[in-house]
């Protein structure tokens, strides 16, 4: 049942009917200087969002308005989020916002959960213009904690710098924002919904889907599920080990691993989406997961993974806890991809990383001798190159991998991506590994997470490593390590020239460092 309040108006089905439209207000309201989005959106304090006065009304109306108006008329968007602290609210805003600007239907996942490459699924297989994802991806929720909200864009990708200037442009001006107050929507009820309103638009949607379905039914088609479920039913059982680390992938792990693949209910914890994440950041690393660390290191599992709030990144261990980093993981499945349907059907184009990624993919590219494109951070960068039909996989270095089958970097494609190799070569995580260091050369890269800093010491930080790493000095310097000496082979500020359109990114730091033969 599908309740209504006085001024809603049930369109067919035989219901009840009401007379009154619904009100379309315009609100007064003023600018905010802080509304760019950045590389995953727009990400700020919860506190911020929930309590300065249409901090998120201003942000959603100068995303609705970055669309043009011809465009948004009667359009399709698709709205989800990872279950963190604030979402609920967050979605009944966006959905009153969305209706009163002239969107014709918005599809939201059940309670308001999708993981975001599900979202992108969603857009491409219903060619929306575009979705609404919040998430802070592996930061930490609950009202103390952080909030965020992503565009993607009809590529099912997230927004383009253009995408993001426009959106920031009209953040800095906006005087005003549009709102259907009374209009009321039920996330826990599956199906649709729709409402009259005081306007010249089409009476507006609203329909709640199953979180996982179309995902699902995505991830049927790309993988033999037949041999990932005897690799986990058969005589010689893999025992998983999954944390999904109480973000949005519960619901996917338990349908898709669980129900779908045969893994046993026990091989899955901490899957109920919690809007503090338990109390932890749902980051997928060995800091944070270390619960499933622990768990490996025992030696009863054969393969554990994590995943972040948004499903979208992940984290791979083998047998007693043995560690594949991110950069190792991707180049793993790019020497392995003959072992998915997928890719023998559609064929391989190319590989791409983000540059703060190890070279350990360039070697199985060469090898391969397909192309390799090497991208600032953003995963934004890779889709131009997927869309031209360049590219077939790429990640980057924060266990962030995905191919050309969505938009997004993608968790539990990645995970079914080890299951699949795993059981076409009938080995290990760690087999498969040292195999692949064996054949292609060992790569070590650093990352650090810095947090809470204050931005003036981050500027002249940035500003004199920058210093030291263009100086013609520094090139060919050596470094002693233990019993190793390793030579500065390229440093660089990076700056990428998009192949497909021409733009230019600017001002990425790196260095790489060989050890002399």
């Amino acid at each position: 049942m599908i309740t209504l309040t006085p001024l809603e108006k049930k369109i067919g089905g035989g219901g009840r009917m009401e007379t009154s439209p619904i009100p379309v207000l315009t609100v007064q309201t003023a600018p905010f200087d802080d509304q760019r989005p950045g590389t995953s959106g727009l990400r700020r304090k919860t506190a911020v969002f929930e309590g300065k006065k249409n901090y998120l009304q201003n942000y959603i109306q100068s995303l609705l308005s970055s669309i043009d108006l011809r465009d948004r008329q009667g359009c399709t968007m698709v709205v989800g989020s990872d279950g963190r602290y604030f979402s609920r609210a967050a979605t009944e805003v966006i959905v009153q916002m969305a209706a009163a600007n002239g969107i014709g239907r918005l599809v939201i996942g059940h309670n308001g959960l999708l993981s975001t490459p599900a979202v992108s699924c969603i857009i491409r297989k219903i060619k929306a213009i575009g979705g609404i994802i919040l998430t802070a991806s592996h930061s930490p929720g609950g009202p103390v904690g952080d909030f965020g909200i992503k565009f993607n864009v009809a590529n099912g990708g997230p927004s383009p710098d253009t995408v993001m200037e426009k959106i920031s442009q009209v953040s800095r001006t906006l005087e005003e924002y549009a709102i259907c107050p009374d209009l009321r929507i039920d996330l826990s009820r599956l199906g649709r919904q729709e409402f009259d309103l005081e306007n010249k638009f089409k009476p507006f949607r609203v329909e709640i889907i199953d979180s996982v379905e179309v995902y699902l039914q995505m991830l049927r088609n790309i993988f033999d599920f037949s041999a990932i479920k005897s690799l986990l039913t058969g005589p010689d059982q893999l025992k998983l080990h999954i944390d999904a680390m109480n973000g949005v992938m519960g619901p996917y792990v338990r349908r898709i691993l669980c129900d779908e693949l045969g893994a046993p209910a026990n091989s899955a914890v901490n899957c109920v989406p919690l809007e503090d994440f338990g109390g932890q950041p749902p980051e997928p690393n060995l800091t944070y997961a270390s619960s499933l660390v622990d768990a490996m290191k025992g030696g009863d599992f054969g393969f554990g993974a994590a995943f972040d709030a948004d499903g979208d990144r992940y984290m791979i261990l083998g047998e007693n806890g043995f560690f594949v980093n991110p950069s190792d993981s991707l180049a793993v499945m790019a020497a392995n991809l003959a072992a998915i349907p997928y890719f023998r059907q559609q064929g391989v184009k190319g590989f791409a990383r983000s540059m703060a990624t190890s070279t350990a993919l360039d070697r199985v590219a060469k090898a391969m001798k397909l192309a390799l494109y090497e991208t600032p951070a953003g995963w934004r960068y890779f889709g131009n190159l997927m869309d031209s039909g360049r590219c077939s996989l790429c990640g980057e270095e924060s266990f962030g991998t995905g191919s050309d089958h969505i938009r997004e970097k993608d968790g539990l494609w990645s995970v079914l991506m080890w299951l699949s190799i795993m059981a076409a070569r009938k080995q290990t995580v760690e087999q498969i590994v040292r195999e692949h260091w064996a054949k292609f050369g060992r790569h070590y890269y650093c990352r650090f997470d810095y947090e809470a800093l204050d931005p003036r010491v981050a500027f002249y930080l940035m500003r004199d490593l920058e210093a030291i790493i263009i100086d013609k000095a520094f090139m060919s310097q050596r470094f002693s390590v233990g019993d190793h000496v390793y030579s500065v082979e390229k440093s660089e500020n990076f700056e990428y020239v998009d192949p497909v359109d021409g733009t230019v990114a600017r001002n990425q730091v790196s260095a790489n460092v060989a050890l002399p033969q």
